[in-house]
């Protein structure tokens, strides 16, 4: 089972996917620094994706910062997570501009998105 949670959706890129599911497992905790990470054999096994795919995922979050790998233990979760207010907030980004793209197509005004996000935000209960 993995640490994490996923639910892959079409007509968007896997491995984008499995890399935010995972960097907001770290900042939600859910993965803390020393945590082992599954090995692309796992990962590839419990996602149904290709090798190449998994591979391309552990080696962009080790590129990230967000693992570290060592030969006798594998892949653990990195002591300096990215946990920031900026590295949040840059999880939002393919989100952010597929909202954008969609309330462009319908014609909506900066304000009109504005609104509706911060209706959304009191609804839920946010900051």
């Amino acid at each position: 089972m993995l640490p994490f949670s996923i639910e892959l959706r079409p007509g968007l890129p896997v491995a984008e996917q499995i890399l935010f599911a995972v960097k907001k497992a770290v900042v939600a905790g859910q993965l803390r620094p020393g945590d082992k990470f599954p090995s692309v054999r796992v990962l590839s096994q419990e996602l149904k994706v290709n090798p190449n795919t998994a591979h391309k995922v552990v080696a962009a979050l080790v590129a990230e910062g967000v693992l570290v790998t060592t030969p006798a233990v594998g892949s653990i979760v990195a002591e300096r997570g990215i946990g920031g207010r900026k590295e949040r907030a840059e999880l939002l980004g393919a989100e952010a501009e597929r909202l954008v793209v969609e309330a462009c197509k319908l014609g909506l005004e900066l304000d009109d998105v504005q609104a509706a996000l911060a209706a959304h935000w009191k609804k839920l209960g946010g900051k």
